[in-house]
């Protein structure tokens, strides 16, 4: 019923926002006088503002054409070069990397959102690296016949994923992805692996939300299991592949998402509001920008999900040595050279200051000079892997850490 109730919503405001942006358009065209009046631009700014609001979100495309390298700018090839049911393995490339080039495994968080929330990740990286990247479907376009998905299976891809790439590759994991990464390399590396990364970058990464618990932590642990279970876990409707697969609803996760900063959600509404009035449309179309993206979501399996809650941020099986993977122990004292960057933002409100710092420690069996940690000041949860600061202050040393690594993998190759 959840389901079935959300789509009736969600078909009203379609109907809502169309009616809102004809209206909006009437009023700002110069050739019927209804905006000439006083209260004309403030009518045709607040329609406008509400049809983006409604407006349905599809998936977003990553729509990188070209990157700009010293200079110069070079065209993007994007291609799907392993098909999934739960996701697709993506790869870019550019006319300008040259074929020695680090090839990065960029894993993207399946936490509601689409791996196309990284774009600015993918575009900065691909300056100087071969990109791959983990695009996760959404469960409910997945039909049951493809079966049941979990952290296992999460983990099963990602090494599917690496051995596909092969050996010498990099990894960065995003968020929630750091936990499956990290174990996937601890398992690779036991098994010795030949395509175990070279490096795994964590950023914002929840691997023992002990550490400084945040909001986001709080709600895992105040409720049981099977609260998640019987609260939040809904079934796909019949109008979808993915009919009768029980699914956590992106449309729930959006709505968490939002009501941790409902303020400043309403204020960046608000302003945009008054950059129409003003006529300051390339500021307006910034906020749009923003919120095309944050605002299109996608199911989580439920299996997933639960056992994510249940293994991440109740038990924290991972930091304390009681993760299993297909009935084996997880070791991460096995992991042994692949060369850690741990990454955090000062100010990251869902994954709190040392939550991902805590996998430099857990790796006993790795040296020291194998391990960095690197604070971003003044930064939040997604300014780590995008915007400005991400551009200018932490991709440089992700790139510095990537390439000081790398060049082992080239002595050995020549």
């Amino acid at each position: 019923m959840l389901y079935t109730a959300y789509e009736l919503q969600r078909s009203w405001f379609n109907a809502a926002s169309t009616w809102a942006s004809i209206g909006a358009e009437m009023l700002n065209n110069p050739a019927l006088p209804f905006g000439y009046g006083a209260g004309g631009s403030v009518m045709a700014s607040a329609l406008e503002v509400f049809a983006h609001a409604s407006a349905p979100y599809g998936k977003p495309a990553f729509d990188i054409e070209t990157v700009e390298v010293d200079g110069a700018s070079h065209p993007v090839t994007e291609a799907i070069v392993l098909h999934k049911p739960f996701g697709n393995l993506l790869r870019f490339t550019h006319t300008g990397l040259p074929k020695d080039a680090p090839r990065l495994l960029i894993v993207a968080p399946m936490s509601g959102h689409f791996a196309t929330l990284l774009r600015g990740t993918v575009a900065r990286m691909l300056e100087r690296c071969e990109v791959y990247v983990t695009d996760w479907a959404d469960a409910r376009m997945v039909p049951l016949s493809a079966g049941e998905f979990d952290l296992d299976d999460y983990i099963d891809y990602l090494v599917e994923f690496f051995e596909h790439i092969g050996p010498g590759a990099h990894a960065l994991a995003v968020c929630q992805p750091s936990v499956p990464t990290f174990a996937a390399t601890a398992i690779m590396a036991e098994d010795k692996h030949p395509c175990r990364p070279l490096t795994l970058t964590m950023m914002g990464g929840p691997v023992d939300t002990r550490e400084a618990p945040t909001s986001v932590n709080d709600l895992a642990m105040q409720r049981p299991i099977e609260w998640f279970r019987h609260t939040v876990i809904a079934t796909v409707p019949l109008q979808y592949p993915g009919a009768g697969r029980r699914v956590y609803p992106g449309f729930l996760q959006l709505a968490g998402f939002m009501s941790m900063n409902l303020g400043n959600h309403m204020l960046s509404h608000y302003h945009m509001f008054k950059h129409l009035v003003a006529g300051d449309g390339e500021s307006a179309d910034a906020t749009k920008a923003f919120y095309d993206e944050y605002r299109a979501v996608c199911d989580l399996n439920a299996a997933y999900y639960l056992q994510t809650v249940e293994e991440v941020f109740q038990k924290h099986s991972l930091p304390k040595g009681e993760f299993v993977h297909r009935g084996r122990r997880v070791d991460l004292g096995k992991i042994k050279d692949t060369a850690l960057l741990a990454v955090e933002g000062e100010r990251d409100d869902i994954s709190g200051i040392g939550q991902t710092k805590a996998a430099l420690h857990l790796t006993t069996g790795l040296p020291d000079a194998k391990k960095k940690y690197h604070l971003a000041p003044e930064v939040g949860h997604y300014g780590i892997f995008n915007g400005s600061k991400w551009r200018g202050q932490i991709a440089p040393v992700l790139e510095d850490w990537i390439a000081r690594h790398d060049q082992a993998r080239l002595k050995v190759v020549a």
